[in-house]
């Protein structure tokens, strides 16, 4: 793997109240708003789990930021976290470890920083955290994208929160 971006990666109580509030606005933006799906984003998993981001400006072809204060900016545009996941420990969601809420801004996409960041979670996972199994619930239309990353489907389709999941694990 060839991580080519600045990753942060931050234990609940680590997170500035600027990050928090950026991370749930980002979730709320996609899994509430672009996915229509009218039900609780803030499940109580978070305070347990580690959360990894990447702001806009630790990427790798960012431009420099002029805003003097970017880290505590409150412009809904100025270097705001792009892309995010969390991995939750055994037992949270599942017997193994998983990675949930993988998350990017809408004009970040298509650009491979989905996988990047999903690649760098799974080396984190092996390497830091000594664990071989990660379990997730993935929407049904991204089964290829996990697919590719290594993770096979180990249940039928269900419906979470009214959209399609299934459950995938992924192996060592």
């Amino acid at each position: 793997m060839n991580t080519t971006n600045n990753w942060t990666i931050k234990r609940f109580e680590e997170l500035t109240t600027y990050e928090l509030y950026d991370i749930l606005a980002l979730r709320t933006d996609i899994f509430v708003v672009e996915q229509t799906c009218p039900y609780p984003e803030v499940d109580y998993k978070d305070i347990g789990s580690l959360h990894m981001f990447i702001r806009e400006c630790d990427l790798k072809d960012a431009e420099p930021f002029s805003c003097e204060s970017a880290d505590t900016c409150t412009s809904k545009n100025c270097n705001k976290i792009v892309a995010y996941l969390r991995i939750l420990p055994r037992g949270f969601s599942y017997p193994e470890v998983s990675i949930g809420r993988v998350s990017v801004r809408e004009e970040f996409r298509g650009n491979g920083i989905a996988r990047e960041m999903l690649e760098h979670a799974i080396a984190y996972i092996a390497e830091t955290l000594g664990e071989n199994e990660i379990q997730i619930g993935a929407q049904e239309y991204l089964l290829a994208f996990y697919k590719s990353l290594g993770f096979e489907p180990m249940s039928e389709v269900y419906l979470e929160d009214g959209l399609p999941h299934l459950d995938m694990l992924r192996r060592g």
